[in-house]
């Protein structure tokens, strides 16, 4: 009987608990369109209240919820600044550009982490001919940067340049809560920095669907025609809301585990190949291999790992991402190890 594989290619591939789907089942719901789902306004005001907010609006994805903040903020053939590696960048598919005629100016950071002063030097003011900044955006924590977390001293810093300048700051917070557990910051000191945030259910938290806009109460609706107008509107979105919700009860606090599994797998790789992660700067869930010196490109390991039973992200020619998540316990852990000790 072939063994089910140890699946690290992201923590989007999560199945629902059981607790999770029994609460899903008991939602009580309504047609959301018409703003009449309990379920949906439960998740929707409990998740702005969590982050000082005055409002939320529940959408199918983080990708809708960081292209409906960011219509929000930057007008048609106006200007978003951002790290070169962002999701909006990289995995939204130009979705800023085509849907929003957003112009997206980007800057080279170390792990993904806008510098302040950097973004001073970029941000551009209305007249003279140009292109004017109208919002910067963060993700914490940055994916590509290997689950990076900003200080919240950065982003207090981002803050102060932003309101100096009358621009806008947005965080794409898919996995926000990530950052959070890892260092002990209060959700409402990073909402307080934000003029909006787009954060995500169905990544560290393992519900199935779903992430939120959270921002002013002016803005939304607004957000929700934009919402609607790509295809967002959902009817008895309560049943998706309820997994939402049960996440937030029962998976914020054991992200920790994830991000002690991934240090341990981070120490294990270091311990093969020192050149492939330095273990101290896994903060979270996310283990980033560099293979530049390593004599296998990223598809050949990720096909060697497939082979002992190890499923891998290709994230480059020569970069691996390993995501520790809610389905990936000790036992997965000690089996990935075993695979990776055999094909590193």
């Amino acid at each position: 009987m072939q063994t089910t594989p140890v699946d690290l290619r992201s923590d989007t591939v999560t199945r629902p608990t059981d607790a999770m789907r029994a609460a899903m089942v008991a939602a009580d719901v309504g047609d959301d369109v018409y703003g009449e789902d309990p379920t949906v306004r439960a998740l929707e005001e409990r998740v702005a209240a969590m982050f000082g907010h005055e409002a939320a609006l529940f959408v199918p994805s983080g990708t809708m919820g960081n292209q409906v903040a960011l219509r929000l903020l930057v007008p048609p053939g106006e200007e978003l600044l951002l790290d070169a590696d962002a999701h909006v960048v990289t995995y939204e598919g130009g979705g800023a550009a085509q849907h929003g005629a957003i112009q997206t100016r980007t800057i080279v950071s170390p792990r993904g982490l806008l510098d302040p002063a950097a973004v001073a030097a970029q941000v551009r003011p209305a007249g003279w001919g140009t292109v004017v900044t109208r919002a910067v955006a963060v993700e914490q924590t940055h994916n590509r940067g290997g689950g990076a977390v900003y200080p919240l001293a950065v982003l207090a810093s981002l803050r102060a340049l932003t309101s100096e300048a009358g621009v806008a700051l947005h965080c794409d917070g898919a996995r926000i809560w990530n950052a959070a557990v890892a260092t002990g910051t209060a959700f409402p000191a990073y909402g307080a920095v934000f003029d909006t945030l787009s954060v995500c259910f169905s990544k560290g938290l393992g519900a199935p669907v779903g992430s939120a806009v959270v921002g002013p109460a002016g803005l939304m609706p607004e957000a929700r025609a934009l919402r609607r107008r790509l295809g967002g509107g959902m009817r008895q979105a309560g049943i998706l809301a309820a997994g939402a919700l049960y996440a937030l009860d029962h998976h914020v606090e054991r992200l920790a585990e994830d991000h002690a599994r991934a240090r341990r797998l981070a120490a294990v790789c270091a311990d093969v190949a020192p050149h492939l992660v330095d273990p101290e700067t896994v903060e979270t869930n996310i283990v980033p291999l560099d293979l530049t010196k390593h004599p296998y490109d990223a598809p050949t390991l990720a096909a060697r790992a497939r082979e002992e039973g190890l499923l891998v992200s290709v994230v480059g020619e020569r970069r691996v991402r390993m995501v520790l998540h809610l389905d990936a316990g000790d036992a997965a852990v000690d089996r990935a190890e075993a695979a990776l000790r055999k094909v590193l």
